[in-house]
């Protein structure tokens, strides 16, 4: 692979809250970062470059972005980290194509556990690097994103869990870049991991009306939920032969007990605003795993039907 500004060129598709954070840090450390955007978006790349305020990154501004609506105006790249959500996600990797040259990486960081094959069902699994994504940021406004967190991280591997000289120069990047690359020893059992805490957090502040991760964990009855639904999902990964550890419960719970107190989720937060969610890549994904593994997610299943029966019941609401 070869490119200009640190050796490696790498397309960002969809500039939010993760891509936005990601692909900005990448460019305001020198990196050759390409922004496929559209919209608002677009334009404000355009006009006023990328901005990421707040959290250990402090102000970092990018005034000359390179941004298209067109990937054929971007080029072939090394890597794209696709940070669309899930309902974009097979349109995006079907719009891919000018941006892919013969040994390009297509990252998948979506919360998800199914995203990887959804794209390699477009690109083939030699193009795709699973990989995950642990970045506390929120747009403000299209431009410009607010880091919460401690310096994000981004891990991933190749689809067989092996680390290849594009996985390398991927992290050598990010780590040029102020970011964390972190390394996986397998990455389908940490996507799993994230998946355990995202989906039941995430499920219960929707169909609670907007529960805080503190209300949550803090009255007995939905902390209970909370650990049914983890269970849940901990033995559908085992029954479909993923490596989560015995404790991967335990550990969850400390995660959601260790977050702040007033933090929400995507999830959450476009279900109760109406707009288009993650629902069926999280929860509706983890009712169906559970199916194909025969086992049995009374809790994630009326979740799911609540949250699909709302959304379903908004769409069709008159204006």
């Amino acid at each position: 692979m070869t490119g200009t500004a640190g050796g490696l060129r790498v397309a960002v598709v969809g500039a939010g809250a993760v891509g936005g954070y990601v692909g900005g840090m990448l460019a305001a450390a020198g990196g050759d970062v390409r922004f496929l955007a559209r919209g608002e978006t677009l334009v404000a790349l355009r006009r006023d470059g990328l901005r990421i305020t707040g959290g250990p990154s402090a102000d970092r501004h990018v005034p000359g972005v390179r941004a298209s609506a067109d990937p054929a105006e971007l080029g072939e790249v090394d890597a794209v980290l696709l940070c669309v959500k899930t309902p974009q996600l097979t349109a995006a990797a079907r719009a891919l194509a000018p941006l892919l040259g013969e040994d390009t990486a297509v990252v998948t960081v979506q919360n998800g556990v199914e995203a990887p094959e959804q794209v390699a069902s477009v690109l083939g699994r030699d193009r795709v690097l699973p990989g995950l994504a642990r970045v506390v940021a929120v747009p403000v406004r299209p431009g410009v994103v607010r880091h919460l967190g401690p310096p994000g991280a981004l891990g991933f591997t190749e689809w067989d869990g092996s680390v290849s000289k594009r996985v390398l120069r991927l992290r050598e990047a990010l780590r040029a870049a102020s970011l964390t690359a972190a390394e996986p020893a397998d990455v389908w059992a940490e996507l799993w991991a994230k998946f355990l805490v995202v989906v039941p957090v995430g499920s219960l502040g929707a169909a609670t009306g907007g529960a805080t991760v503190g209300e949550l964990r803090s009255r007995a009855g939905t902390r209970r939920l909370l650990v049914a639904a983890m269970r849940e999902i901990h033995g559908t990964a085992v029954r479909l032969g993923i490596g989560l550890p015995d404790d991967a419960v335990d550990t969850a719970v400390g995660l959601v007990d260790r977050q702040a107190p007033d933090a929400t989720s995507s999830l959450q937060r476009d279900v109760l605003a109406g707009r288009p969610s993650e629902l069926d890549a999280w929860t509706g994904a983890a009712v169906r795993l559970a199916a194909r593994a025969g086992h049995r997610a009374p809790v994630l299943e009326l979740l799911h039907e609540l949250l699909a029966a709302r959304e379903a019941l908004a769409a069709g609401a008159p204006h």
